[in-house]
């Protein structure tokens, strides 16, 4: 389930931390809000603060080394389920309608289920297929794309609360030299949560309105390339249920989703209706 922890993000992992405590340090040792109340004895929002840092790192630690959904062969359990999917589909629904066949992956040679694409830095194809983020060193993609939104969400109400922790913090000086030399650090610390801060808001943004359209950013990006999307209208997405059925099933529903059979609904019509009862099956039960 989880990464080797030592593997090649090792770098980019530590740097985070590293600076993520170091960030929180600079603002219990200042003149802040935080500071002030941890003197007076006021610990509940000194514990809150760091409670919630310490779970934005353990996501982070998380959605950086879980599985994201490798398809390692054509035979486990994962793969076996969704291919077996995928045949007995086409044998119902390919004659009816000109659809994308089954692909091999020519890197990795194994079946490739649908919206899933190879990834050249981790060298595996990827269920649902997001992106690669070098942020975690790791693909965003089926099992950890959930986990991934709920982490953005969580280290942005971390950063935002720090960027008003640090402003409580500014103490005004008679000279702009003065200033900087009482709270230059503090500017420092600032200003890199302030720019973190952006970054995480649009990406948490995007996320989102692509996880209500139940489009991956690969798709939305690469939509003309993909064999099973290009000859759909611009506004059609033929995995759209609506935006409430789209966040129930990103956020609440567990287990693999055979998309042949979302795909295949209908040969030849791309409708918004609802999927089956059982489009979601878990892991270790065969679809078949």
């Amino acid at each position: 389930m989880f990464k080797n922890v030592f593997g090649s993000g090792f770098l980019v992992r530590t740097a985070h931390i590293v600076l993520t405590w170091v960030v929180t340090l600079i603002l219990f040792l200042h003149d802040t809000d935080l500071r002030r109340q941890e003197e007076t004895g006021a610990l509940v929002q000194p514990v809150l603060f760091v409670l919630l840092v310490l779970l934005s790192v353990l996501l982070y630690f998380a959605v950086s080394l879980m599985d994201p959904g490798f398809v390692l062969s054509d035979d486990d359990n994962g793969a076996k389920q969704v291919t077996q999917g995928v045949g007995e589909v086409h044998q119902d629904m390919i004659s009816q309608s000109e659809s994308p066949r089954q692909r091999r992956c020519s890197h990795c040679l194994l079946q490739q289920p649908m919206r899933a694409k190879h990834c050249h830095t981790c060298q595996h194809c990827i269920r649902r297929y997001d992106h690669h983020c070098p942020w975690i060193e790791n693909c965003v993609g089926e099992r950890n794309h959930r986990w991934f939104v709920l982490y953005l969400g969580i280290q942005l109400l971390a950063l935002l609360w720090g960027l008003y922790i640090a402003w409580s913090g500014f103490s005004p000086t008679p000279t702009w030299d003065l200033w900087l030399r009482g709270n230059g650090l503090l500017l420092a610390a600032a200003s890199l949560v302030a720019v973190v801060s952006v970054v995480v808001m649009l990406l948490l943004g995007s996320h989102l309105y692509l996880v209500s359209h139940n489009t991956t950013t690969w798709e939305f990006m690469s939509r003309p390339r993909i064999s099973y999307l290009k000859h759909c209208g611009a506004e059609q997405n033929p995995f759209d249920r609506g935006t409430l059925a789209n966040l129930w099933g990103f956020f609440c529903s567990w287990g693999v989703v055979v998309w042949e059979r979302v795909y295949f609904r209908e040969p030849g019509n791309f409708s918004l209706a609802a999927p089956p009862s059982n489009l979601a099956l878990p892991h270790p039960k065969p679809l078949f």
